[in-house]
């Protein structure tokens, strides 16, 4: 054979080769163009559940709007002039009132305090018992259940609204439809106006609400908690939990496998299959795999497969697989409250125990008692007398004709009891010329001050001081508020600046 005849195959089998190249990058740039960004979502159908837990959720569901929706309304006599309602935002007077605790502006560290305490809570009872706030009191779940049961009264149990959706639309179908998204924003409207009688007294606004008298920003508020209670609760259920709350991500760090949380017992259930009546239950688990579970899951997971990131621990699973083990002859509990490390212990002969005293506890538990002291301390030992002092920045002193030097300072008074007091003011640290009041004019020292009840008065006082008495650099200076008939003061160190010395 020639040459050129035996290069002949060589140059087929490489004009071969970089086809099927071209070919996989043809098939693999299809394959790109036609994935897709996002997962769409599979409509859950979650069956109407009976049992102990749902029983729980459905007084849980009721307790926690009963609070909602209800506490606004609670009345708390604080005296004349002061708002009546146990728990109100006051934002046009600076105030969060609390039953018998009044919270100001100054104080805003208390709130801080109480989110640091629900963080820890919520790790504590994570490390204890799971996820156990996204099962039974997280608003999410709870408006969510809300509107699953809203659904199931108006479109059937689980089979129905299954059928419903696959059917035609009909006259039928468009009723239904209709009458439970009418009924879904009727929850969501009342939602969204519980949630502004937090800020307003609720009777008056209510009453301005529906005489049409209220303030644009009020419907607008409404209309804007209502669309988004609507969506998340009615809509988008499930996918809020898996895709949009952090907390799923974040549990995953502050549990382990002695957390208590809602489980399948694989070490009874597998192997898993079919079960007929009058079969002997020898050499196999104790799940019949009826999918039961599942179709009682809000989430739409199957337990059996281990933990997941979806699953909120509602525990509906739980009534679902004891209904049926009740009806096979088996002992509940196949699903169950337990523990990861328990089922480890159990598949290899070891004993059942419960850690609920572990070094992840200990320390959340001792994190909690320590802010909470804290807290408890700060409040019981709260002043009811407080004084804030601003010096001027610009300028930072005038110089007079005859050499002294004025600084200019804001006074905040404040005053937290339920009447009206005379408080004394005194400067100390400085040589004084004079101060002046402004409304009062040039005061003796300490001079008395006259405070409104629940009130913060703000003054103007310019100090002088003689220039004989000018010291080179900032000179120390202590404002003195005290309160001779309750024996509380409270004393602010700030400075007097100058030139120095002429």
């Amino acid at each position: 054979m020639d040459l050129p005849a035996r290069i002949a195959p060589a140059q087929h089998d490489a004009t071969m080769s970089a086809e099927g190249v071209e070919q996989s990058q043809a098939r693999a740039t299809n394959a790109a163009h036609n994935r897709k960004l996002y997962k769409a979502r599979v409509p859950i159908y979650p069956k109407e559940q009976d049992g102990l837990y749902r029983a729980i959720k459905w007084g849980m569901m009721a307790f926690t709007l009963s609070i909602y929706y209800l506490t606004p309304w609670i009345r708390w006599d604080r005296g004349p002039g002061a708002p009546h309602q146990a728990v109100l935002v006051d934002m046009a007077h600076e105030r969060l009132y609390f039953f018998f605790i009044e919270i100001w502006p100054q104080e805003v560290y208390y709130l801080t305090g109480l989110l640091i305490l629900a963080a820890v809570s919520l790790f504590l009872i994570n490390a204890l018992f799971g996820r156990l706030w996204c099962g039974y009191s997280c608003p999410q779940t709870v408006w969510t259940d809300l509107f699953i049961w809203i659904e199931t009264k108006i479109e059937g149990d689980r089979g129905a609204r299954i059928r419903l959706a696959a059917a035609p639309w009909t006259l039928d179908k468009i009723v239904k439809r209709v009458s439970k998204h009418a009924a879904w924003l009727v929850f969501a409207i009342a939602t969204g106006g519980a949630w502004v009688f937090y800020f307003h007294d609720a009777p008056t606004l209510f009453h301005q609400l529906v005489t049409g008298t209220a303030d644009f920003g009020d419907y607008a508020f409404i209309a804007g908690l209502a669309f988004t209670t609507y969506g998340l609760g009615g809509l988008m259920r499930e996918q809020v939990c898996t895709y949009m709350c952090p907390w799923p991500r974040i549990q995953a760090a502050m549990t382990d496998n002695e957390a208590l949380s809602v489980v399948y017992r694989r070490d009874r259930g597998e192997p898993r299959g079919a079960h007929r009546k009058g079969q002997s239950w020898e050499g196999r688990g104790a799940c019949i795999d009826c999918h039961q579970c599942v179709a009682a899951c809000p989430m739409g997971i199957d337990i059996r497969d281990g933990a997941q990131l979806e699953c909120i621990n509602c525990a509906l699973c739980i009534d679902a697989c004891d209904d049926v083990m009740v009806k096979i002859g088996q002992p509940q509990g196949l699903i169950a409250f337990d523990t990861e490390a328990n089922i480890q212990r159990r598949m290899t002969g070891g004993p059942m125990r419960f850690r609920f005293i572990r070094p992840r506890t200990i320390l959340y538990g001792a994190v909690l008692a320590a802010v909470a002291l804290v807290m408890l301390f700060s409040f019981t030992t709260r002043r009811t007398v407080d004084l804030d002092v601003l010096r001027d920045r610009n300028p930072d002193f005038v110089t007079l004709a005859n050499g002294d030097v004025r600084n200019g300072y804001t006074l905040k008074v404040m005053n937290r009891v339920g009447q009206a007091r005379t408080l004394s003011l005194n400067i100390a640290g400085l040589s004084l010329r004079e101060v002046n009041i402004i409304g009062m004019g040039k005061v003796a020292l300490p001079v008395a001050l006259q405070v409104p009840s629940d009130k913060l008065r703000t003054l103007r006082a310019l100090v002088t001081v003689d220039k004989a008495h000018l010291a080179q650099g900032p000179q120390a200076v202590t404002f003195a508020l005290s309160d001779p008939v309750r024996n509380e003061s409270r004393t602010v160190d700030t400075v007097f600046v100058s030139g120095g010395p002429k």
